[in-house]
């Protein structure tokens, strides 16, 4: 009989168990080319779902989706000079095609900020053309050197929106909306990730934005991960590519943008935030699968029985498969579903249906409990809601209770061994931050006074400094 597959505790070495759990749950593999990924379809059935929710949400904001080329000219990067060169040593550049040398490298997408500016420059030509509001989904390369399966690869996938307004204080709230409205509600909501926002240093501001806003997570471990961004780009890309509009007053003007992504990182995040040593644990708001009905033995009626109650679950919404492959041991398909962190497990045995009832067994705390049959629909519903809450809770806790004030950057560097240091940017400063970035600790961004994303106007800014992916 085959051993189940054993995960290395968290405890005892985190990067060492996130790459089990990305192994023995199939989420994904390495490819062929050092740094890329392919996703198996268990994971990508979460991405679907990250997909479907996120377009929904984004698409409310009045955003349409459009797709562009992979290969941009060389010369488009060339053009927003803070840009090409914060990206110029992750580029992967194609000089030859077609068995000939090209007359101009083409740079395989990394962001698209260049390459829709050729275009908007073409398309806005009025104040009517605005605001113009654009999102793609896309894959890009950025040759990365350390690769970790979803957190960071040579290739990955995301979503990237790109928008230009006629004036700077509307780009600017239609950077926050997504911010706030799309990117915090889906990772508190749907995710059960609590995260951070704020605004980023310039030392970690995006190339060619004047503002970076983040969204920031802590992992099981206390470090930080970035789960996505939106950027005011100010008109740096603008008047590169002279994207100007006619105002009201016949005046040319050139438009203020805003750029804005999140990625298959956020499966990363899913798997390092709520996960355990039994393997992934998914929130029911973004499972493919929410509960699975597992067979103990057919005898008596028990196959029979678990198809039953199958078929009533997904007729009452919840996203439910039957497991009755009876001739692979009980125990080890348990384990099996434990590791892809499905969120309740309803066990159907002879034993229990001869008194008139299933077991019920939550995936996020273990708890197993009896159901009696004509409840099971309404208990597992319960359960899904219940679950949802709990992975967010507990998530929230371990980030307040591993975050600390503190006052010098060497208590920062040491609260970033377990967690996140919350330090007035007073005090640090960006001499400070240079000494945090030789000790690899980084502040992930500023927030006013109240934890807020602050304003331009904002002097009295709070440092959230940790370690990160």
């Amino acid at each position: 009989m085959a051993k189940p597959p054993v995960l290395t505790p968290q405890a005892d070495d985190f990067p060492r168990w996130y790459q089990d759990v990305v192994a023995k749950a199939e989420l994904a593999d390495n490819g062929p080319v050092r740094g890329t990924m392919v996703i198996r379809p268990y994971a990508y059935a979460i991405w679907e779902r990250m997909q479907a929710d996120l377009d929904r949400r984004i698409k409310a904001t009045g955003t349409q989706n459009a797709y562009f080329p992979l290969f941009i000219p060389e010369s488009f990067l060339t053009k927003e000079a803070e840009h090409v060169e914060g990206f110029s040593p992750e580029l992967a550049v194609v000089t030859h095609g077609g068995g000939k040398e090209l007359e101009e490298p083409v740079v395989v997408r990394p962001t698209s900020e260049t390459v829709i500016n050729a275009y908007f420059s073409k398309w806005v030509q009025s104040h009517r053309d605005l605001p113009l509001l654009i999102n793609q989904w896309a894959n890009v390369v950025r040759w990365e050197m350390r690769p970790r399966l979803f957190l960071r690869t040579t290739e990955f996938l995301w979503q990237e929106g790109h928008t230009a307004h006629a004036t700077e204080d509307e780009a600017r709230a239609f950077s926050l909306r997504i911010l706030n409205d799309v990117y915090e509600r889906f990772m508190v909501d749907v995710l059960a990730i609590p995260v951070l926002l704020g605004r980023k240093t310039d030392r970690e501001r995006f190339a060619g934005a004047t503002n970076t806003y983040t969204c920031e997570a802590m992992m099981g471990d206390g470090k930080a991960l970035q789960m996505g961004t939106s950027h005011e780009l100010g008109q740096n890309f603008s008047k590169a590519f002279d994207t100007v509009y006619l105002d009201q007053s016949g005046e040319q003007v050139h438009v203020w943008q805003t750029s804005w992504g999140v990625s298959t990182r956020m499966v990363g995040g899913l798997i390092m935030c709520h996960g355990d040593d039994r393997g992934l644990r998914v929130p029911p708001e973004l499972a493919a699968l929410q509960a699975v009905v597992m067979v103990v033995r057919d005898e008596d009626g028990a196959g029979d029985q678990a198809a039953a109650i199958c078929d009533r679950l997904k007729a009452a919404g919840v996203r439910a498969e039957l497991d009755d492959r009876v001739d692979t041991s009980f125990g080890r398909r348990s384990v099996d579903w434990e590791l892809k962190g499905v969120p309740i497990r309803i066990e159907v045995g002879p034993r229990d249906l001869a008194g008139g009832i299933v077991t019920l067994v939550r995936r996020d705390s273990g708890d197993k409990s009896p159901v009696p049959l004509g409840e099971v629909v309404e208990r597992v519903q319960g359960g899904l809601s219940a679950i949802q809450s709990t992975l967010l809770a507990e998530a929230t806790r371990r980030r307040d209770e591993r975050t600390v004030d503190v006052t010098t950057v060497e208590d920062a560097v040491e609260a970033a061994r377990t967690g996140f240091a919350r330090m007035p940017w007073a005090l640090l400063g960006e001499d400070g931050e240079g000494r945090l970035a030789g000790q690899g600790v980084s502040v992930r961004c500023l927030q006013a006074s109240d934890g807020s994303v602050p304003s331009p106007a904002d002097t009295d800014l709070i440092a959230i400094v940790a370690r990160a992916y």
